[in-house]
């Protein structure tokens, strides 16, 4: 019997640890390709011994990952149809705690999706705001998004924007391809520090007051623009929100219910989509993150 069927045949018996011990014990004795200890074809440093000894690290240690233990909170935008009902009116007319009759065929019921696009490409070396337009290359890429935008064939509701140079020109190029769509202009999304990253970078160190200023200002961007829908809606809506790479950034990990201090670890493309779906029920899904593939290779940048 060949080594291989003699391998496969130990795993279809014994499984698990009985197939490796057999698998090593063959080896030791033919090699592990099938030649005996000595012969030409006998590969050196791969004994049977050496085998097993290879898997012990693999198999010793127990794969499976623990759960974190925090859960879910369904009520993470305090927003869900239970909560908002007087606790005493809530005990008194039910009993146990349920969503009183009138409330139960008012519960959310249309889907949110928002869509979160990076500005494009713009003039780094501006010393104001006014100064840092968008790049010829920048103007280019938000083309390229609004083409994409357009391309879904999408019914949007709305076109918010930061009132940041970069992003307002970036909007105004979107909104060509979007005709209809109403703009509107929000002061909340504009650039900032969030929140301290953790792990730290050694480039880009904010002055603590910095991250207290921005990150209260952020925080109420994030509560104002991503919840569920209120119950009143009674179909899905679709709306863009044109801003910065660390509103976007942050707004996804609070969305995902992930640590906040992580969002510096993902990286976003100028002129990107991030498509996050908020269900009537709370859930809340990412399906796209910074989402460029729809630009040529040499239109991509990250600054």
């Amino acid at each position: 019997m060949s080594f291989r069927k003699a391998v496969r045949v130990v795993c279809g018996l014994a499984g698990g640890s009985a197939a490796l011990l057999a698998a090593a014990a063959l080896a030791e004795s033919r090699g592990v390709f099938g030649e005996k200890p000595g012969e030409p074809g006998c590969r050196r440093g791969w004994s049977g011994i050496a085998v097993l000894r290879a898997a012990q690290s693999l198999t010793a240690v127990n794969p499976t990952v623990a759960p974190s233990g925090f859960g879910w909170d369904s009520n993470w935008d305090k927003r869900e149809p239970l909560s908002l009902v007087n606790s005493k009116r809530k005990d008194k007319e039910t009993g146990e705690g349920e969503l009183p009759t009138e409330l139960q065929n008012n519960k959310p019921k249309a889907t949110r999706h928002i869509f979160l696009i990076r500005h494009s490409q713009y003039n780094l070396n501006g010393q104001s705001d006014k100064e840092r337009r968008l790049t010829t290359l920048g103007q280019e890429q938000a083309e390229f998004t609004g083409h994409r935008l357009a391309a879904l064939g999408l019914k949007y509701d709305l076109l918010i924007h930061s009132t940041m140079t970069r992003a307002t020109e970036t909007t105004q190029i979107i909104s060509k391809y979007l005709p209809g769509v109403e703009m509107v202009s929000c002061d909340l999304l504009r650039e900032g520090a969030p929140i301290e990253p953790v792990p730290p970078v050694s480039h880009w160190k904010p002055e603590a007051v910095q991250y207290h200023e921005d990150g209260a200002r952020i925080e109420a961007a994030f509560r104002r623009y991503i919840h569920r829908a209120d119950a009143k809606q009674n179909k899905d809506s679709y709306e863009i929100i044109v801003c910065h790479a660390n509103v976007i950034r942050y707004f996804v990990c609070r969305a995902l219910q992930f640590p906040p201090e992580g969002w510096l670890r993902m990286g976003l493309n100028n002129g990107s989509i991030t498509w996050l779906t908020i269900r009537p029920n709370g859930r809340v899904a990412l399906r796209t993150l910074g989402d460029s593939g729809f630009m040529p290779p040499e239109k991509l940048t990250r600054t």
